[in-house]
């Protein structure tokens, strides 16, 4: 069943260790750098929680689970699946892009091809499927630690200076294993319930150490997280910053100190092939993907909605350049938005049944996403001009006697609307210029890896046989040209031409 946003909350009162600015948190759901971010999560469980907003599903099991657990069937299910996403995005704008949906996409991808960690052996199948089935019916929200930290890139992760920098096998026992180092990025992990723990990074012989996977309740002792500085935590009200008061999600280092995992949480173990395999041999990157389109669809057209507002209220809607710069932006939301749906429509189903977005035009578009972005803040950035710079420093100065006259009479809309300016620009400054939207243009340019990583992706994926066929038969169309006089054949029209 679904959970309301109390019970979540709730279940973020453990003992889990998170560090910021040098001291413990004792309490993350009231802490002024997660408090906003914990409520905000909490209203998408409360969401999700209420049957009028069609957020739910019957599982193949025949429990009543959150759609974003869903193995899409067919396109009507991924439609389906899409929508639910789509709605939890408007939330939060498209601003929390490890929200509980990600992984839940990768853990359905996972259980949805049982088979693939079964090559490590039969447990491991089990323990997939069956914490799978637990996260869905308990509604829980699982975040992921992919990506080893940055110490060395040129070396493998047994060739690092010392053993275990990224996270890896210390020992082994009975009942379980041991594991020692670190990891990034922790994209939420200070306000989840589960880690997922892997390498989606390539591991080459000898790594073996390092190739495994499983998942940890972050309270497990000996897991800690450093946080990186806070951008909600010192701001003076929602009105000043409606974005970094809500919507900072927190990234973290994680490290493992001697942690303990039970065998019953491991997916892979020693095994560098499965580490890829659980990726890209099931569906789960590219449902993980799917979901990050659909979230990052609604944030482009968020920024649409803001730059047009900002255009309609300075009067420069009507200009030609202004409507050029909302052309341009108004494609980029499109781009990405047709390319989602062209990927749903023209789905396959694979071998296992289950309904799989077109490679072509999802993997497309998240190649084109470290440009897509920060172009679009770029437009947004023209549009606004100096106005994000002539808006006072607090709400404050709208209520108090001695200043509010002169805010009301000189930083107004044509309608001499003070209150919607400020309220308007100051949306638009968390997103272009404060510390927030600053970590938000960085994210989303690396949100898949480094650029030739994305690339990549649309590389192995766009099926290059058919530009080549085109290619192809153009070129054997014509040939050397023969004696002057005589004609050459077009072979695709069946004309000729003389030479």
């Amino acid at each position: 069943m679904t959970r309301t946003g109390k019970q979540y909350l709730a279940s973020l009162q453990d003992n889990r260790c998170v560090y910021i600015g040098g001291e413990r948190v004792a309490d993350v759901t009231t802490h002024p750098a997660f408090a906003g971010i914990a409520q905000s999560i909490a209203g998408m469980y409360d969401y999700a929680a209420d049957p009028a907003n069609d957020m739910t599903y019957v599982t193949e099991d025949g429990t009543i689970a959150n759609k974003i657990y869903m193995m899409p069937k067919s396109r009507e299910e991924l439609a389906a699946r899409r929508e639910a996403i789509a709605k939890w995005a408007r939330l939060t704008c498209g601003f929390v892009g490890r929200s509980p949906d990600h992984v839940a996409s990768f853990l359905a991808g996972f259980a949805s091809h049982p088979e693939v960690f079964a090559r490590g052996g039969e447990r491991f199948k089990e323990n997939v499927q069956r914490f799978y089935k637990y996260a869905r019916d308990n509604d829980q929200f699982v975040t992921y630690v992919i990506i080893p930290p940055q110490i060395d890139r040129s070396k493998a992760a047994h060739e690092q200076q010392e053993k275990f920098l990224p996270v890896g096998v210390y020992e082994e026992r009975a009942d379980g294993i041991v594991v020692r180092g670190s990891q990034m990025l922790g994209t939420s992990s200070a306000v989840s319930n589960y880690l997922f723990v892997s390498c989606i990074t390539p591991l080459r012989p000898g790594d073996e150490d390092y190739a495994i996977s499983f998942v940890v309740p972050m309270d497990a002792p000996g897991l800690k997280l450093y946080a990186r500085p806070s951008f909600a935590q010192d701001k003076p009200s929602t009105f000043d910053y409606p974005l970094s008061t809500r919507f900072d999600e927190s990234d973290s280092l994680v490290v493992f100190d001697d942690v303990f995992v039970p065998w019953e949480n491991v997916f892979v173990y020693k095994n560098i092939d499965l580490c890829r395999a659980q990726f890209h041999e099931t569906p789960a990157h590219i449902w993980g993907n799917n979901q990050a389109q659909t979230r990052f669809a609604v944030k482009l057209k968020f920024l649409l909605g803001i730059a047009r507002k900002i255009a309609e209220i300075n009067g420069t809607d009507k200009f030609p350049q202004v409507q050029e710069k909302l052309g341009d932006l108004a494609s980029l939301a499109a781009s990405v938005e047709g390319a989602l749906l062209a990927s749903e429509y023209s789905c396959t189903i694979d071998r296992n049944g289950m309904a799989r977005p077109n490679p072509r035009f999802l993997y497309g578009v998240v190649g084109l996403q470290d440009y897509f972005y920060p172009t679009a803040i770029k437009i947004l950035r023209e549009l606004a001009g100096g106005g994000v710079l002539q808006i006072p420093s607090s709400y404050k100065e709208l209520l108090n006697p001695e200043t509010r006259d002169d805010i009301r009479r000189y930083i107004r809309t044509g309608s001499g609307d003070s209150e919607t300016r400020i309220k308007l620009f100051k949306l638009a400054w968390d997103v272009i210029g404060s510390e927030f939207g600053g970590r938000h243009q960085q994210y989303e340019m690396f949100y898949n890896g480094a650029p030739y990583v994305v690339k990549g992706y649309s590389f192995r994926n766009y099926g290059f046989q058919e530009a080549l066929e085109l290619v192809d038969e153009f070129l054997n169309s014509y040939g050397l040209p023969q004696e002057e006089g005589v004609e050459t054949v077009d072979k695709r029209a069946g004309v000729g031409r003389e030479a």
